[in-house]
């Protein structure tokens, strides 16, 4: 039986790669490749990944996550937008790890426009996302892909924050609130700028997420999320103004936030997800469209 070794992607393997595939990483696709083997295992580590593992990655980039999913036993399906990078990807795992190359599947396509995915449903999401489009490529995934259970995602620590903030927080808004709907969010690890090529210019976090069921509510998700919108869209304004475009007026906005249990002096960023439910039953007029 041929004993194989798990090989990683190193600062030279990555450079010498992309130099090999015409490849400038570029900052309107937030690339920054992880470029540390130690970096990998910790992010695959705290991922708990299991063997078997039906498990999503977004941006697989040159592969460094890939190959560490894989050599923890995943079946791992990449959705990769960058076409070059997408075809590149089998051959550097039958390269690198020709014993895992059954297990990976490259789906290329921008993951917002991604509504299924071949093979048996994922299981987990892992993830080092774009700083641009981490919250929006979260959220989307979170929403089309109930059986998601385990996310852990690598995002900026800025998005790190937002998306664990608690309410009340300085950091809460749209982000947590949405996050909040879906799963229980909390930060595991910051991540440092040297792993990366090239280095960014603020510091990376890692955030863990376990899928829970949404608050008992008669009002759909669009109806939670838009009160969610409207309440931090100014955020400054306490509750009866934020909502009164929503409810059409203040006064039916007082009369959603009392039926609530909330007091009309409250902002939005004290809300938790359940109380933002609790608005949308109150607010679902015809401007929710109910």
């Amino acid at each position: 039986m041929t004993e194989h070794r798990d090989a990683y992607l190193g600062p030279g393997e990555i450079r010498a790669l992309a130099a090999h595939l015409g490849i400038r990483p570029t900052k309107s696709l937030g690339q920054n490749f992880v470029i540390d083997a130690g970096t990998v295992r910790r992010i695959v580590r705290a991922a708990d990944v299991a063997p078997g593992q039906r498990v999503v990655e977004i941006g697989p980039g040159l592969g460094s996550l890939t190959l560490g999913l894989l050599h923890a036993g995943a079946e791992v399906v990449a959705v990769e937008i960058d076409p070059v990078l997408a075809r590149r990807l089998p051959i550097t795992v039958a390269e690198l790890a020709p014993h895992r190359s059954g297990q990976l599947t490259v789906v290329v396509a921008d993951a917002l426009d991604v509504t299924a995915l071949p093979g048996r449903p994922p299981e987990a999401l892992v993830s080092n996302l774009p700083y641009n489009v981490a919250v929006p490529v979260l959220l989307t995934m979170l929403e089309r892909f109930p059986s998601l259970r385990r996310l852990l995602v690598m995002v900026q620590a800025e998005v790190a924050d937002r998306l664990a903030a608690p309410p009340g927080s300085r950091t809460y808004g749209v982000p947590s609130a949405k996050a909040a709907w879906y799963a229980d969010a909390r930060r595991v690890g910051t991540i440092g700028r040297s792993v990366f090529w090239p280095a960014p210019n603020v510091d990376s976090a890692l955030v863990a997420l376990e899928r829970r069921e949404p608050p008992s509510t008669s009002a759909t998700r669009e109806q939670v999320f838009a009160v969610v919108d409207a309440a931090f869209g100014q955020r400054r304004k306490v509750l009866r103004g934020a909502l009164a475009v929503l409810a059409g007026s203040p006064a039916e906005a007082q009369r959603a936030i009392e039926a609530a249990g909330i007091e009309p002096t409250a902002r939005g960023e004290t809300l938790s997800i359940s109380e933002f439910a609790r608005l949308a039953e109150g607010l679902s007029g015809a401007r929710l469209g109910r």
